[in-house]
């Protein structure tokens, strides 16, 4: 067993260059990141599906404002990606709380992702309501004056509290130190932008001694 880590972006070019690099476990993505994007979302969804192939997770978010609109879309975003290793990003608020039960009423085998989680609330409310992965928004709740890191922990903890069949997949990250402190703690899954990837194995110290032995 190990943390899965995702790839947080829809550039193809970059998921490719990460991908021959990297222990890439899927790519998730968001509406802001689908929308920088000229094509269709589903079009570009369809592209990273095949070049990733199912047996990696991809995970994309609804945007309707009501329950009965995301679960619509929820069956388009199946249909379009396949049901194996496809999470529907669900936001975690009234409706999607809603709509999270009310998908896993319909089919118990749709995956689902409980996202723009901001609170220990929200995480408690979203394992319950039967999201398989939660993600809190590390980095975003630290420039709102909270601790995003321990946000996460909290829901970690509740979580294996109550042997909840659910993980925690942390995002919003703008360190490498923000996701060694996930890993360490055990959560599920981390979410990581490109600068981030890339910045792992930066490290002129490491180049020099290559160059040494060279």
């Amino acid at each position: 067993m190990k943390m899965k880590m995702y790839i947080d972006d829809v550039r193809v070019d970059k998921i490719k260059e990460l991908m021959d690099i990297y222990p890439i476990d899927g790519v998730t993505s968001n509406p802001t990141i689908l929308k920088k994007g000229n094509r269709h979302p589903l079009e570009v969804l369809k592209e990273i599906r095949s070049l990733i192939g199912e047996e990696k997770d991809l995970m994309t978010q609804v945007v309707s404002t009501t329950a009965e609109g995301m679960v619509k879309e929820a069956d388009v975003i199946i249909n379009a990606l396949g049901k194996k290793n496809t999470y529907v990003k669900i936001p975690t608020n009234a409706q999607g709380l809603k709509a999270i039960q009310m998908l896993k009423a319909k089919d118990p085998e749709i995956l689902v992702c409980a996202t723009a989680i901001y609170t220990v609330n929200q995480g408690l409310l979203a394992a319950q309501a039967g999201a398989d992965i939660v993600a809190p928004y590390v980095n975003r709740i630290d420039n709102l004056g909270g601790d995003g890191l321990q946000v996460a922990k909290d829901i970690h903890d509740i979580i294996k509290a109550y042997d909840m069949n659910c993980g925690v997949a942390s995002a919003s990250f703008k360190t490498t130190k923000q996701v060694l402190e996930m890993a360490k703690y055990g959560v599920k899954a981390a979410a990581i932008g490109v600068d981030v990837w890339e910045s792992f194995l930066k490290n002129q110290v490491v180049d020099t001694a290559i160059d040494v032995f060279n």
